[in-house]
């Protein structure tokens, strides 16, 4: 009982740092976008695109990892409440995949201007 106990809290406590807030883009992207003016201007916004884009497909890539978890052994939380985090997964990964495309071609439009 005690390690089902734990496993359950471990379980929470990794999906609730995972689901922590995540700002991809710490400065003030408008004024940024809306000041930049040269070619080094547009180059490290694109960087800065590239990276925050990076950092979506490493959010993908753990809560597919985690999705797995769930899948191979829902007996260890209960199906149902593997069941709720696995829809949960799946909508994370959706969102952080579009993220990480919409961060990409942001970086691709600076990169052409």
């Amino acid at each position: 009982m005690k390690t089902k106990l734990l496993i359950t809290l471990f379980l929470a406590v990794g999906l609730l740092s995972a689901c922590a807030e995540f700002d991809p883009h710490p400065m003030d992207m408008n004024l940024s976008v809306q000041n930049a003016k040269t070619k080094a201007d547009h180059e490290a916004l694109a960087q800065h695109y590239e990276e925050a884009a990076k950092e979506m497909q490493l959010k993908v890539e753990e809560h597919k990892k985690i999705l797995s978890e769930y899948e191979r052994e829902p007996w260890l939380i209960g199906k149902q409440q593997a069941t709720g985090f696995g829809v949960h997964c799946r909508r994370l990964i959706d969102v952080y995949q579009k993220a990480a495309e919409e961060n990409l071609e942001m970086a691709k439009m600076h990169r052409q201007l």
